[in-house]
């Protein structure tokens, strides 16, 4: 099993990963060993194509997702939750390895070329992922068809409660006044929206690059009796050329790519009024700046990257804007997707029935990796505050907690 075994045996330093290779044979890797207080995994790993023991030597991450997908991988006796956590656990080790040293290295140096989204380009990598039918995403999303970390203020909270919880604490943090213009960059399926639309009088515009997505909002907002106030348009937000007082993005920024960001920010100057505040929501990391999985680029979100905050309070400085406030949601989206593959495979059945039984294995492969990368690994969401005027948003900060009290006592609804 040359070369793989090599890497294996320097890689699995916590759990046990036990391999059936092409021929039969049995290779152990790992003493066992967890850290204190925590279950080691103990994961049965089976190999049917011999040409995996060298792909999988140079480039893992790409290769084990892609050998899972054509059935060339499989855990008899144990799973790619199993597996995926023993990976998550040992990612450190992997790249201290000697040969993806050498891939990271070179994978860096490509970096602007791997998140390159330009206008016109930009639209293909939405159209990728966002673009796939309506109906999917409606099998594992909430009822409001949020696609992005829920905030669970409680243990034992439902998706649907909770991605409301996520949309009061951004209405609370926005601060949203009677006759208030906003722009919702990357508006998805209208939720966020409508909710702020909902909880006051607001005059809402969304933009998104996904034709399937643009839809439904439109057809939502009718439903909802609030198009009047709230409207969707199929556009890239750096077409836009009118001023906004509040402006939000959620789960956009990690599609923008880290040459892009001075544009970002310079265009989120821009539609701003003096007065403005924005409240980002994106995913970053703890870590240093690096590349994205190159299986995530490839098959789930080609383009994306999620950003150290070393990458992005250069672009904020230099477009002389204020961070007015920055919050940290750790565990939140490991515990969004946990619902998410639940929900997906509560639904198998009719994923395969659309689609094929390698696009299950995908986003299996998906759910299950991005849910690990927020429990074991360096992935978090960050809420940042900006603002043009160090004054714009309340000095205080009891504010955010203030008004979300009063949203839920009031129901949601606009006052």
């Amino acid at each position: 099993m040359f070369p793989l075994s090599t890497m294996l045996r320097s890689f699995i330093r916590v759990g046990r990963l036990t391999v059936i290779d092409a021929e039969g044979k049995t290779h152990v890797f790992g003493s066992g060993t967890s850290p204190a207080g925590t279950t080691a995994p103990d994961v049965t790993m089976k190999l049917t194509d011999p040409k995996l023991y060298r792909t999988l030597f140079f480039n893992p991450e790409l290769h084990a997702g892609e050998a899972y997908m054509d059935g060339r991988m499989s855990f008899p006796g144990s799973s790619l939750r199993d597996f995926l956590t023993l990976f998550s656990l040992n990612r450190r080790s992997l790249k201290a390895f000697p040969m993806q040293k050498v891939f990271q290295r070179v994978s860096r140096g490509m970096k602007r070329f791997q998140q390159a989204n330009p206008v016109g380009k930009a639209q293909a990598n939405v159209a990728h992922h966002y673009d796939i039918g309506n109906a999917f995403y409606q099998l594992f999303l909430d009822a409001g068809l949020f696609y992005s970390c829920a905030y669970f203020r409680e243990e034992g909270e439902s998706l649907e409660a909770a991605q409301i919880n996520k949309c009061r604490l951004i209405a609370s943090k926005l601060q949203l006044k009677p006759g208030m213009t906003v722009l919702d960059i990357g508006s998805g399926w209208g939720g966020l929206a409508l909710y702020l639309a909902s909880v006051a009088d607001v005059k809402v515009v969304g933009v998104t690059l996904s034709k399937e997505q643009h839809a439904l909002a439109e057809a939502r907002a009718n439903a909802a009796g609030l198009s009047d106030r709230v409207r969707f348009q199929l556009t890239d937000y750096r077409d836009l050329d009118r001023k906004f007082d509040r402006i939000v993005s959620v789960g956009m920024f990690e599609h923008v790519g880290v040459a892009h960001y001075g544009e970002f920010f310079a265009k989120i100057n821009d539609l701003m009024t003096d007065n403005g505040v924005m409240l980002l929501h994106s995913i970053g990391k703890m870590s240093p700046p690096g590349t994205a999985s190159p299986w995530l680029r490839k098959y789930i979100f080609p383009g994306a990257y999620s950003p150290a905050l070393s990458e992005v309070f250069p672009a904020v400085e230099a477009n002389s804007l204020w961070v007015t406030d920055l919050e940290f949601l750790r565990v939140h989206y490991a515990t969004t997707l946990k619902h998410w593959h639940e929900r997906f495979e509560a639904n198998r059945a009719q994923v395969a029935a659309m689609y094929d039984e390698r696009f299950c294995r995908m986003w299996e492969f998906y759910l299950i990796s991005a849910e690990m990368m927020f429990r074991t690994g360096a992935q978090e969401v960050f809420h940042m505050q900006l603002a043009k005027k160090r004054d714009a948003a309340p000095i205080v900060r009891d504010y955010i907690v203030d008004t979300q009290r009063s949203l839920i006592a009031n129901g949601d609804r606009s006052v």
